[in-house]
């Protein structure tokens, strides 16, 4: 095998002979040959794969397709066998009868032969990398909906509190063998939020039925409705999972957990209040796997791409990121630490919740019940000796007054405040009661954002908007004759599968970035109102969010009714 593998390596030149002929001679154990060379330094996994590949006469498959998945594979095939051995049975569309099993690990003769036994079916092998292999598994072992029917039936009260020494801290959604039906309805509701890429999950009780809703690209669906009776099952198993109290059932609570679904970690945030028709609770997913997004996937432009970059070079200062809640504030300051993170600085952030692990950066979490508030946080932050500071969110003049005091003294201060827009952030800190000549001299810029839908790329078609909409975005100009209507292209999503029917898939920011000048700073100085100062910033080239907006409404990435819905008219 491997004076094969030599020849394969020499013949199509995938990897360097001599180096694959090295290396093997100084590793003569008794680890099997494919470990071996996929554990090697020198070599990719793909290109090691595809010279076994080559080698055996095999297929290397860079994608598997979903859809070629059979049952046959799924029911006879356990998901935690199939995960742990990395393996994926397919049947392609020129199916001859044979079932394709793709593995990570090309000499694993051993799973090859237990799939063929426990399918009954015939067998050839291909091979795939771990990443596309494990991607298809979570897929294709998705949960059939016959338990919701079971839960009302097999589940009583007894059963709930037997539940509690059932969990484990990382569940793992696929592992539905043996699980009792309402640990398979609520894993299965959590499973396809995953598949629809919803953010939230809303368990909303009503007088007849229980309704499941979906926070998908900011806009909520409505995606099951279950029977009234399994309500106290369904909130007692989240419960459960959340390490909350589940006999108490008459004030909020709040948790907590982790599950996995197959190798994607998931962060769930929990909370349960009492209504009129029993609890009702919320689910955030904050799924680990999708990481940070760079500066250039934020949805900023090339000239707001360089304001930000010369902003984050400086070496002191107030940055503020406002926008109402879900407006992506967390997104762009992990963006911006990401960006600054380096050896030579000193990153310390204060949060609450602390959303996404930073490497190289120490990460507080408020804890308010034990007096470790944003402002105490901060004062102690100050004697770490830091160079960038970010401070969750300013909700009150203490927090305020030491984020800008903390740039004063050489650090430069990221943080958030809930407000329209850019000109709005200065006059609420005024109204907060920090002082203006505070403001002006400290604060170097305040950045609103909102987040729009971006049209689905697998059902865009072109459209043709109406005079009213052009002139409501400030593009009324574009309908008249020449170049201008000529450029202009205008897009909307016809509906498909892979969004949901809506249109949209995905989002990305609009932005409002005002860079404080001296004439904005005299004006704050003289308590001017956000009007006045907005102006001034317009005049001095600022794009409000819905020019912003406008633009990319012109670049095709989202429809003039996704801008007009999240951004205000732009009156002075």
């Amino acid at each position: 095998m491997k004076d094969l593998l030599i020849q394969t390596a020499k013949r199509t030149g995938l990897v360097d002979a001599e180096r694959l002929a090295k290396f093997l001679e100084e590793n003569t154990g008794h680890e099997r040959l494919d470990e071996l060379l996929l554990s090697c330094p020198y070599f990719t996994e793909e290109v090691v794969l595809k010279l076994f590949a080559e080698a055996l006469g095999w297929e290397f498959l860079p994608e598997i397709p979903q859809k070629d998945v059979p049952v046959e594979f799924i029911e006879a095939v356990p998901a935690t066998y199939a995960q742990h051995h990395y393996l994926i049975g397919i049947r392609p569309e020129n199916d001859d009868g044979e079932l394709t099993v793709v593995l990570s690990k090309p000499l694993d003769a051993n799973a090859l032969d237990n799939v063929s036994k426990m399918t009954g079916l015939s067998v050839k092998p291909a091979v795939s990398t771990r990443t596309a292999i494990t991607s298809v598994i979570d897929v294709a072992y998705e949960q059939k909906t016959t338990v919701i029917e079971e839960v009302a039936e097999e589940l009583d009260s007894q059963n709930i509190e037997s539940l509690v020494d059932e969990v484990a801290t990382s569940d793992d959604l696929l592992d539905v063998v043996n699980r009792p039906p309402v640990i398979r309805l609520v894993n299965d509701i959590l499973f396809r939020a995953l598949q629809l890429r919803a953010s939230d999950i809303h368990v909303h009780p009503y007088e007849g039925k229980i309704q499941i809703r979906y926070r998908i690209d900011g806009i909520l669906y409505d995606t099951l409705s279950l029977n009234r009776n399994v309500l106290p099952l369904v909130i007692s198993r989240i419960k459960v999972m959340a390490g909350m109290d589940i006999a108490e059932r008459r004030l909020p609570q709040d948790g907590r957990c982790s599950v996995r679904l197959g190798q994607r970690e998931v962060d769930l945030r929990i909370s349960t209040v009492p209504t009129s028709y029993g609890e009702r609770s919320v689910l955030r997913l904050l799924d680990k796997s999708t990481g940070l997004f760079g500066m250039h996937e934020l949805g900023l432009g090339k000239d707001n791409l360089k304001k930000f970059d010369s902003l984050l070079s400086r070496s002191h200062g107030v940055i503020f990121v406002t926008g109402p809640t879900g407006s992506g504030k967390s997104t762009t300051l992990y963006a911006c630490l990401n960006r600054i993170n380096s050896a030579e600085k000193n990153v310390i952030t204060i949060e609450d919740p602390i959303e996404y692990q930073l490497e190289g950066i120490s990460q507080i979490q408020v804890a308010a019940k034990k007096g470790m508030t944003f402002a105490t946080s901060l004062r102690h932050v100050l004697r770490q000796d830091p160079d960038v500071i970010m401070v969750g969110e300013v909700r009150d003049i203490e927090t305020a007054r030491m984020a800008i005091q903390s740039s004063l003294t050489g650090h430069l201060v990221f943080s958030t405040l809930h407000t329209n827009d850019s000109a709005g952030a200065l006059t609420r800190l005024l109204d907060l009661g920090v002082e203006p000549y505070l403001v002006s001299s400290s604060l170097i810029a305040v950045i609103a954002q909102r987040l729009v839908r971006k049209v689905c790329p697998h059902c865009k078609e072109a459209a043709e908007p109406t005079p009213h909409e052009l002139r409501e975005l400030g593009l009324g100009d574009v309908q008249g004759t020449g170049s201008a209507k000529d450029r202009a292209k205008f897009f909307v999503g016809r509906g498909c599968d892979r969004c949901f029917q809506t249109g949209f898939r995905g989002r990305t920011g609009i932005y409002e970035m005002m860079i404080l000048n001296e004439e904005i700073q005299e004006l704050v100085y003289k308590r001017e109102t956000a009007g006045t100062i907005k102006r001034v910033a317009l005049d001095a080239g600022m794009q409000t969010l819905r020019m912003d907006g406008a633009r990319k409404v012109l670049e095709g990435i989202t429809t003039i009714s996704e801008v007009l819905r999240v951004t205000q008219t732009d009156v002075m």
